[in-house]
């Protein structure tokens, strides 16, 4: 039989948040799931956070005891030691469960995880992490062995400890498993998986089976951090991950599964190929009355796509495709208008192009939606219609400019990244 010819061992990344291992009882609960999928022949990389509030107990008594003025590069320093002593202990564990295991430190020579200088949230250098985690991680995975890595750190060029920042230890299980080839990255959590609530704030919110990255991103954007926008930046879109909670102490648990990937870069696009309208509806106190929203976008929705919706005090503007039906969906909508006492009148602007820009890194770039509608100013294209939803901002301009507008746009985004 060729070496072709057998077939690869299943693979995955496992990484385990804080809570997952804030005691001894937890941390055994995880020794022994991953001591168990190594048994059933999977070739697995364990990712590993500090054990539970570790890491903001450093960081109150490095701050406390400078009086806030730990420099930046010492203050990583210090809250990687969470992690160091995480994967220590692990490795010592997995040991004594006969997995063979070796942990790596951020002053191994064959760290893998490379970042930028961009101390407490440094950005990881993706070829370099490639290179390392191929070099270095990779062959021992090939042979069986378990590594264990510190999440959330990362070291410079020239040798600095950095920290990762906010979703630190899922960037880092991201990107191992984009390098090692992984079939699934799974996250061990406190919670039963992606909720359709923060239990913190909602009592009873129901487990999402399966979510898509953009739709995660947005419930990120909202201030609801089940992963962070900035891990979900490096999961690679032909890697399923799956979220679960510690609690099962089993890697095949079921959970909630993270399908797709995001945009590299930043990039506009034609977001429909025919033109578009806006119907502005302006009353008195409309935004007060739901029902009125309702009743006009299920009408709009009966004659064509609603591609968008913006509301004030006082107007609703619907973004709508301008379909063959147009003018019965202009006279439906004058229809309702005149049926409703807070809505006076409508006035309607065709052959407008819907544009979209989106990619990762958007909601973190200073002044995009300046640079981007300066560039249009400055060529005299008007915009008559901005919305920003989620990693994404919506615009509309006229029908005939649509491909200058998409080089200007194009232009202004690359400046951005250069």
């Amino acid at each position: 039989m060729k070496p072709s010819d057998v077939k690869r061992r299943k693979r995955i990344v496992v990484k385990y948040g804080g809570a997952s291992l804030a005691d001894h009882e937890r941390m055994l609960r995880a020794v022994t799931a991953v001591a168990k999928e190594v048994a059933r022949g999977t070739q697995i990389a364990v990712v590993v956070s500090a054990m539970g509030k570790t890491t903001d107990l450093l960081l109150h008594a490095a701050k406390n005891a400078s009086g806030g003025k730990v420099e930046k590069v010492e203050l990583d320093d210090i809250l990687a030691m969470g992690e160091r002593t995480s994967i220590r202990i692990v490795t010592a564990a997995l040991k004594a469960k006969g997995v063979e295991s070796r942990y790596f430190d951020p002053l191994d020579p064959d760290w893998p995880i490379i970042t930028d200088d961009n101390f407490s949230n440094a950005n990881p250098i993706e070829e370099q992490c490639r290179k390392r985690i191929q070099q270095y991680v990779l062959p021992l995975v090939e042979k069986g062995a378990t590594p264990v890595i510190a999440g959330f750190v990362g070291r410079t060029l020239d040798g600095k400890i950095t920290t990762i920042g906010r979703g630190g230890s899922d960037a880092t299980a991201f990107i191992l498993a984009k390098a090692l080839g992984a079939d699934e990255v799974v996250l061990v959590t406190d919670a039963e998986g992606i909720m359709s609530a923060d239990p913190k704030v909602i009592q009873n919110p129901e487990r999402l089976r399966e979510i898509d990255v953009n739709t995660l991103v947005g419930l990120a954007d909202s201030g609801t951090k089940f992963i962070h926008r900035k891990a979900l930046r490096y999961k690679d879109q032909t890697i399923g991950a799956k979220v679960i909670s510690h609690i099962h102490g089993d890697l095949n648990a079921n959970g909630s599964l993270i399908t797709e990937g995001l945009s590299t870069e930043l990039d506009v696009v034609l977001a429909s190929q025919s033109p578009a309208i806006s119907i502005t509806v302006v009353g008195h106190g409309v935004s007060e009355k739901p029902k009125i929203i309702q009743e006009l976008t299920e009408v709009v929705k009966a004659y064509a796509s609603l591609l968008g919706l913006s509301v004030d005090y006082n107007s609703i503007i619907l973004y709508v495709a301008q379909e063959e039906d147009l003018d019965s969906l202009l006279e439906k909508v004058h229809e309702r208008i005149l049926k409703q006492g807070e809505t006076i009148a409508m006035s309607v602007r065709k052959q407008l192009a819907f544009l979209k820009i989106s990619g990762v890194g958007l909601e973190e770039t200073p002044g995009i939606i300046g640079r981007i509608s300066e560039a249009l100013r400055l060529n005299r294209i008007n915009i008559f219609g901005i919305l920003t939803i989620t990693s994404s901002i919506l615009l509309f301009v006229n029908w005939k400019e649509k491909e200058t507008a998409l080089k200007l746009i194009k232009s202004s985004l690359r400046s951005d990244q250069r």
